[in-house]
């Protein structure tokens, strides 16, 4: 396993700080150290107090950590003075270790995290001896003296930063006018030449609460792990991007969550279509119920945007000699039910899973003396170049979020049944207990 350090400051919130870049290491597998310079008071409203760790205790940390463990990569983030700059500056110098410089100024939710003579000793000491320093516009724009209202500005900065001797530079996008018109964050990437790393902007309404830390944690994880400059910073973006997606939303701020929540939600949803499918094996009477298309279950992850977001099985379930067969469960392999949960998942969020079946009238008996709720739309009111599965589940969900939707057929059309429910597991239940009736 590769060893990662971060050096910087504490955020007792929990969203940004040390704590976020020990989180980032742990979800991208490597292994992490941390370096305390600064312990800060701080929340949504603002940084409230900081209280600078003594420069000897700062050096005393890097010398234990390379002494005994040692690291493939650093990144430095929250340093405060100038003094904690110079004697950072000469243990990654005496040890030799690449790291990315996050060039942290100001807070996300405001206060200042370096103080006003500490950024021209930033420049001369840490700049030149770095891997890559990954500022934002408004930090991109400090370090090289120049305004930046464009793309253009950008790149001029880039240039100006390489100057100083920073061997690689990355201008986080998100700030520019234009960024925030189109919709499109774009990191400006320069190592010799310009690349350009581009992502739908993401906004959930609050402050966002870690997002630079992470990118920069991130981004030294991947070099560490072999990645070239370009590959990393990709994979970093994308990292990010699932994390403000999946952050979690406290009262007044989103604390970007490491993407361990949703690599943990598809890992839930796998096992659980996987276990799913051992129990419709399992239940009796099954097979006479499966349609000639075949059958399929599925489940999708939480706020699912696309079909790549449905687990389901590989070919569906099909009748064979002594039961069924399934083939194998994973994201993205079926369309049709994935469809199908998806325009579900507009009507009810939690309503996560569902299987089709063959049509019968005595099914549709067994389901309402469960008292399951039953709902159904006619093919033949369906609207041209209407989607079927997203147009029959709105049809049929307009006054409630049933349990089941069937419909009777068409030409060229199999009558079919859709049970609905919040996890695979359940909707496989819900199965049993309707085969158990029939």
């Amino acid at each position: 396993m590769k060893r990662v350090m971060t050096i910087g400051g504490s955020d007792c919130s929990g969203g940004a700080g040390i704590q976020a870049d020990i989180k980032t290491f742990s979800a991208l597998g490597v292994y992490g150290t941390s370096v305390l310079t600064a312990i800060t008071a701080q929340n949504s409203d603002g940084v409230q107090a900081i209280q600078e760790v003594p420069v000897g205790i700062v050096e005393l940390q890097i010398q234990s950590i390379m002494s005994d463990i040692a690291v493939d990569y650093a990144k430095t983030g929250m340093l405060y003075s100038a003094e904690i700059i110079e004697v950072v500056a000469a243990q990654l110098k005496r040890y030799g270790v690449p790291f990315v410089l996050d060039p942290v100024m100001k807070a996300g939710s405001g206060g200042i995290l370096l103080e006003d003579n500490a950024l021209n000793t930033l420049i001369e000491l840490l700049i030149p001896i770095c891997a890559v320093v990954t500022p934002n516009v408004p930090e991109a724009s400090l370090i090289s003296g120049l305004g930046i209202r464009d793309k253009e500005d950008a790149k001029s900065a880039a240039l100006k930063i390489n100057e100083m001797g920073a061997s690689a530079v990355i201008i986080k996008g998100g700030h520019l006018e234009q960024e925030i018109a189109s919709g499109k964050a774009t990191d400006l990437i320069y190592d010799g030449e310009f690349k350009d790393i581009s992502s739908t902007m993401i906004k959930r309404g609050k402050i966002v609460h870690g997002a630079g830390c992470t990118f920069s944690a991130a981004l030294a994880a991947e070099l560490a792990k072999g990645n070239n400059l370009h590959d990393a910073a990709t994979l970093a973006k994308k990292f990010v991007y699932d994390a403000i997606a999946y952050g979690e939303e406290l009262p007044n701020l989103i604390v970007v969550n490491q993407g361990l929540r949703k690599d943990a939600d598809r890992y839930f949803v796998l096992e659980n279509v996987k276990e799913a499918v051992t129990m419709l094996k399992e239940t009796p009477n099954f097979k006479n119920h499966i349609p000639e298309v075949g059958t399929n279950i599925g489940m999708a992850i939480a706020d699912a945007e696309s079909e790549h977001d449905v687990a389901a099985v590989d070919g569906r379930i099909i009748p064979a000699r002594g039961g069924v067969h399934a083939g194998c469960v994973d994201f993205g392999v079926s369309s049709h039910v994935a469809r199908l949960i998806l325009a579900m998942m507009k009507r009810d969020k939690l309503k996560r899973s569902a299987i089709n079946v063959k049509y019968s009238s005595e099914l549709i008996e067994a389901c309402e003396e469960l008292e399951m709720t039953v709902a159904s739309f006619d093919r033949a009111k369906e609207p041209a170049g209407a989607k079927t599965m997203e147009w029959g589940v709105r049809e049929a969900s307009i006054e409630f979020s049933p349990d089941v939707v069937y419909d009777l057929g068409a030409i060229g059309k199999e009558p079919m049944v859709r049970i609905f429910g919040n996890t695979a597991v359940e909707v496989a239940g819900k199965v049993k207990k309707i085969m158990a009736g029939l």
